[in-house]
This record gives C-alpha cells, structure tokens and sequence, in this order.
C-alpha cells in the first residue's frame, strides 16, 4: 500500500491578502510553488498571517517525496527571506523555522524519524546552516519540545551558539544572520487553534499561562494537558488572540480549549468572537466536538453521517469562519486527502490483480460496504417486520457477523420504541439505551477484522523455516518458528475472548430494553438476544479449539476458565431476557 507523510513547514514570512506587499506575495507564492512543483507532492493549505509575519504550509507524500519537496521550498527561502530584517507576533528563530514529519498513512513513527534526519542533514550540508532535531526525532530529552529549543528566538541565536549545550544535531555552530537556525523533527498530527477576544495582548496572554500545560513554571501548571500557548495581538484584524497547539487533540479537544478559554473571559469580562484553525484538521476532531455539543445541547444524534453534517453548526458555534470562510471539505485533512492520494505516484499500484491487488482489495471493499450496510439498515429501522429483517440479514451469512446484527436489532428495536407519541413516556429511557447497541455494531464487526489478523499472523509463523542455518548449527532448541506459532494461537484465543466480553456488557440495556420497548418487536428483540447468546457460544468453541495446541498451561487454564465463565453469563442474559418479554405478554 502506498505510503504518505505529512509535511508541515511553517516559514518566517506572512501577509494578509487584502495588504500585501508585492515582495512578501511573491515569497509565499514562490515558496509553495517549489512544494508544489516537486514530484510527488501534494500540496494541501497555504496559511499565512501578517501579524506573526508566517506562513503555514501543509502538503502531502511519500516519505521521499516530501523530504525533497522541504528542501525544495527551503532553498527558495534561503534566496528570499532575510531573518535580518524579521519582526513579528510568532516565537521564531528561522527563515524555515521548524520542519515536522507527520505519519499519515502506511507510515511509522520511525520512518517520519528517519525523514528529520535525512532532511535536516541535507539542510545542513547545502545550505550551511544549524539545523536542531526535536520531538519523536531528537536526541537529547532537553530538545524534545519546540519552545525549549527556541527559548530566545532568533536574536539569541549568536551567543546560544557559543554554548556546547547548544550545538546544533546538524551543521556548523556558527551564526548565520539571514537564516537563523532551522528545528526538524517527527511528531504526532497537531492542531493550531487560536481563540479571538477583544482585548490586549497582555489579557490574552494571562488566559493562555491560565489553560496551557506548562502554566507560568512548575509552581503553578496550567489546567490543559498537551496544551501550548501564547498571547498575542492581530493588528490587521485588530483583535488579541490566544493562540494554542494542541499536541493531542484526543487528550485535549478542540472544545475544550475553546470552553476554558471563554470560562477564563468571562470572569474577566471579556468578550470572545470567535476562532480560528490554522492549517488542517482531523475530521475525528471536529466530530468529537460535534459530539460535545450534541450532548450538551441533548440533542440525539446517532448517525455518523448525521454527525458530519453538523460540522458546519460546530464551525458557527466556535466561530471559526470569523477571520476568514471556513470550508470543510478543504480545511478537515480527510476530505484534502480524498482528493490528492490519487495524484501521489505509487498510490494503488502495487499488487497485481493475480496477487491479491486492486481486484482482491475491490472484492473484499464491496463485501464490507455490503456488511455495512445492511448493519445500518438494520440499525436505522423505525418500521418493518421481522419476514422483512430475514431478508435484511441474507448479505451476510457468516457467524462472524452474528453479534454486530444482533446489536443491530437491539438499536432497530429502541428506535421503534422512540419518537412515537404513544410510547412519548419511553424517550428519556430510549435515549439512553439505544446509544450502547448503535456504538457496539461498529465495534463488534470490527473485531471480524481483528479475528482475520489473528488467523493471518498464526499462518505467516507455519510459514517460517523450521530453523534457520544458525539455529541448525548451534542446535537452539526454542525455534523462533515455534514461538512465532505460539503467540499467533494466545492472539487467536484473545480476540473471540474479547468480542464475548463486548457482547455481554450489552445484556444490562438488553434487558432494561425488554422491560420498556414496544411489544410489538418482541419477536425482533428475541432473534437479537437469541444472536448475540450465539456470538459468545460461537467464541467459546473458537477459544476452545485454538486452546489445545498451546503448551502455557497457566494461560490455557485462564482462559478456559474466564470464557466458560463468559458463555454461562451470555446463557442467563438470555434467559432474562426472553423472561422478561413472557412475563410482559402475560
């Protein structure tokens, strides 16, 4: 598959549209022009700001490609801008200022590592200037953080470079005034997001030391995890802003930011109007904020789909379109991605059909979508009976689909109880127990995956060399193939042992739901029940059969014991259930 790796390089020149300077738009033209141009990138977004006087380029490839298109744009930026002469909002030290790798696809942590290093010592070399490594890249712990390394900006540069503390990973140690000192490295994705206020730069400041993780020193931290930030002014916009980078928008969201930061306003009586993403962002990340609000509005929203299309309600609610229109489909990295992975050379090409290439990925992609699909029809039915839910479930005839369908009608059952005037008493409870079997469809078909690439990681060890020359010449007795065999069986054993665990935490709203539903689907809510007691027995005999050729008798004992467990607790749920519902009717 083809890999692909995002490049991020921020540069020390900006302009605002409505004022530029012809100079400054011809470097910024001529910047993204030598990203663009350079085979095998993509470039994504073109960010640049008058008063931080920097421009945020976002782009595209393969690990190689995107190293060439960084120094394609670098030696452009070593011909044009002059740090010299630099002023501006943002904390900098460089004409290229940092440099990161991004993994996005088929790409590890370690390659994007192996692109710093590559970039930075080419930087170096043709340029002759001092380039520093830092997050996943660096080699010392004290360079691991961007502020740490620019700590005194540019203009400290001449004396911090005398320091042998200070000596750059690559280049000399000499001050080089038009360019300063370059920082590269490889990191996770992160989200630039500013929050506007009417107030001064100082103001601003004091809310971002409020909310950041560093906070004003080790005394006194701030209250956001993986949180920076700093304040500052606009005067083309002439608003102050907090500025943040959010370095793990899963540990802190975009919401959460934006919430603190008007929580911190508002005790200062301060007016917030708006914000502002600089960049891309992950689409998880504005659902996660979507599902925010849904909830703190009490809205109910189950939908993926649903989801997606309130995105533009989250952009007005945290004001993002404020400084400038925001579109999603060009600002949320998927939907830049869905356009430009075609043009990345080597996308999609490896892997004949005859080997399991675009014919077999076609295949398996259609039976998926098929799966899919009649999970969601199943989920989303507010009518129907069950002669037609037969029909539904005929696509897919495997066992492993059997709990995903089962969740499927539990979801179908709670929405044909919900929104109806004659069970209007039941919303609150619907609300509530629908949501745990919406979730659990996803997930529980997912494991179909899972349980492949277990079988698929236990057929690869048969297919190592009994013993390789070395373990033949030395007569090793532990084979790496036995062990390789082994570990693939306890993988094998753990994934069902994990999807009965899944299944069974939905017997509680299974049976809350068979106590309140609509009792004209009860024979919908016993096939679901009947489904989901027969996905644990079917894991059980799965657990069972791969148990007996492993040697760990300790783990063997466990796990025996902890999935006849799980199969006994399946068999009660059942019952209950299906007591519960004769009970009603009588």
């Amino acid at each position: 598959m083809a890999k692909m790796v995002e490049c991020v390089p921020n540069f020390s020149e900006g302009c605002n549209k409505e004022v530029r300077v012809k100079g400054w738009a011809e470097v910024i033209e001529a910047l993204g022009q030598a990203i663009s141009r350079t085979p095998g990138c993509v470039l994504l977004d073109v960010d640049a700001g008058a008063s931080t006087n920097r421009t945020v380029y976002t782009f595209v490839g393969t690990p190689e490609a995107v190293v060439e298109g960084a120094l394609s744009a670098a030696r452009v930026a070593g011909q044009l801008i002059d740090m010299s002469q630099h002023t501006g909002e943002h904390p900098r030290m460089g004409a290229l200022d940092v440099c990161p790798f991004v993994p996005v696809m088929n790409v590890s942590m370690e390659e994007c590592v192996a692109c710093a290093h590559v970039f930075g010592q080419r930087l170096s070399e043709e340029l002759g200037v001092p380039v520093y490594l830092y997050g996943e890249a660096a080699r010392e712990e004290s360079r691991r953080t961007l502020p740490a390394i620019r700590a005194g900006e540019y203009e400290a540069l001449p004396e911090k470079l005398k320091k042998p503390e200070w000596a750059p990973d690559f280049g000399p140690p000499t001050f080089v005034p038009r360019w300063g000192a370059t920082v590269t490295g490889a990191r996770t994705f992160l989200i630039a997001y500013n929050i506007n206020l009417l107030c001064t730069k100082e103001l601003a400041h004091r809310i971002a030391l409020n909310i950041r993780e560093q906070g004003r020193g080790s005394s006194q931290p701030g209250r956001l995890k993986k949180v920076q930030g700093i304040g500052w002014y606009l005067e083309e916009e002439n608003i102050a802003q907090v500025s943040t980078n959010l370095l793990d928008f899963e540990a802190t969201p975009l919401h959460a930011v934006y919430e603190e930061v008007c929580r911190d306003a508002e005790a200062l009586n301060l007016p917030v109007v708006g914000s502002q993403l600089v960049g891309l962002v992950p689409k998880k990340a504005m659902l996660d904020t979507a599902e925010f609000y849904i909830k703190k509005e009490k809205l109910f929203i189950l939908e993926e789909e649903h989801k997606i299309k309130l995105v533009k309600w989250v952009v007005s609610r945290l004001g993002l379109d404020s400084l400038s229109p925001f579109n999603p489909r060009e600002r949320i990295i998927e939907g830049g991605l869905t356009h430009s992975v075609p043009q990345v050379p080597g996308a999609g090409r490896r892997g004949g059909q005859g080997a399991g290439g675009k014919a077999a990925g076609s295949l398996r992609a259609s039976s998926r979508r098929e799966d899919g699909s009649t999970r969601r029809r199943l989920g989303g039915c507010s009518c129907g009976r069950s002669g037609e839910l037969v029909q539904r479930l005929r696509p897919a005839g495997e066992l492993s689909t059997v709990p995903s369908q089962g969740a499927a009608l539990g979801c179908m059952v709670g929405l044909m109880s919900y929104g109806k005037r004659q069970f209007e008493e039941l919303d609150p409870i619907m609300r509530k127990l629908i949501p745990p079997f919406h979730q659990a469809m996803d997930e529980l078909v997912a494991m179909v995956d899972a349980d492949s690439q277990a079988f698929s990681s236990y057929m690869e060890a048969m297919k190592l060399p009994k013993n390789t020359p070395e373990e033949r010449e030395r007569a090793i007795p532990y084979l790496r193939r036995g062990a390789a065999m082994q570990q693939g069986l306890k993988t094998a054993v753990k994934v069902p042992c994990t999807l009965a665990e899944k299944v069974n935490r939905l017997w509680p709203p299974l049976k809350e739901l068979a106590q309140h539903c609509n009792l004209a689907c009860k024979s919908d809510i016993q096939v679901g029940a009947k489904m989901l007691e027969a996905a644990v027995f079917g894991a059980y005999f799965n657990v069972m059969i791969n148990l007996k050729d492993i040697t760990d008798e300790k783990f063997k004992l466990a796990m025996s014991q902890k999935v006849s467990g799980l199969l006994e607790e399946a068999k009660q749920g059942l019952a209950v259930v299906l007591a519960l519902l004769e009970k009603r009717v009588a």
